[in-house]
């Protein structure tokens, strides 16, 4: 590896320095409080400085965002054992985590979630880690020929499954011949809009009543789901 140079260096060290500043915005005051010039007075320099190392506003809140992902990839990663008799144990641990960060930290959650997404862009880092979630849900799944079937009503899905193909093997992930299906594609789908849906209702507190025993409404929420899709 190649060493640093001092200029290298002290670039470096003034770049996490505007991160750790805008995510203690971002978290403090939400993400309208992130703006360059608020990160420059905290830093004691000039607004026009930090265009030398964000092009935009909008540059910086892509890189949190991709911070975040990266920090929440470790905390569901550490969630996932692989030691588990049952994958679908697995995987409800995941989802267990993933809410009770977003309830930990809403601001983020928000941030990343509840954003509109640059489409030219990669994934993100926590798609890497959601697909690494669904992959054995979907080789795995000991009740496959049970599995929901995608609504016949529904469009053609060959372009999502080409899509899907893609993003695993984007992030290293392999999955056996045929696996990826129309089935697949929809198993993912249903998935993530209900698990995403529940958490974003109570992140934004917006259950249309006052909820009690939120954690147990979600795992009721978690094993519908499962024998809704085959899994149990």
């Amino acid at each position: 590896m190649t060493e640093l140079s001092p200029r290298e260096r002290a670039r470096a060290a003034t770049e996490q320095d505007i991160r750790r500043h805008a995510r203690m915005l971002l978290v403090e005051h939400g993400s309208d409080a992130v703006t360059l010039r608020a990160i420059a007075r905290e830093l004691g320099i000039t607004a026009p400085a930090l265009y030398r190392y964000y092009s935009s506003r909008e540059d910086l809140l892509r890189q949190l965002c991709d911070d975040i992902c990266a920090d929440l990839s470790v905390e569901l990663s550490a969630a996932f054992d692989p030691a588990s008799e049952r994958f679908l144990d697995r995987t409800f641990a995941v989802c267990r985590r993933f809410r009770s960060w977003a309830l930990a930290h809403p601001k983020e959650f928000a941030l990343v979630f509840a954003t509109p997404k640059d489409r030219s862009r990669q994934p993100d880092r926590f798609a890497g880690v959601f697909l690494g979630i669904v992959a054995p849900m979907i080789s795995e799944n000991p009740n496959a020929d049970e599995k929901v079937k995608a609504p016949v009503d529904l469009p053609d899905l060959s372009v999502q499954q080409k899509s899907l193909a893609e993003a695993f093997s984007h992030e290293g992930i392999d999955m056996p011949p045929g696996a990826l299906d129309a089935e697949a594609v929809y198993f993912l789908m249903r998935w993530w809009v209900r698990l995403y849906g529940h958490i974003a209702l109570e992140v934004f507190g917006r259950f249309p009543f006052e909820v009690f025993h939120a954690d147990q409404l979600f795992d009721a929420a978690l094993q519908e789901l499962a024998e809704e899709s085959g899994l149990t």
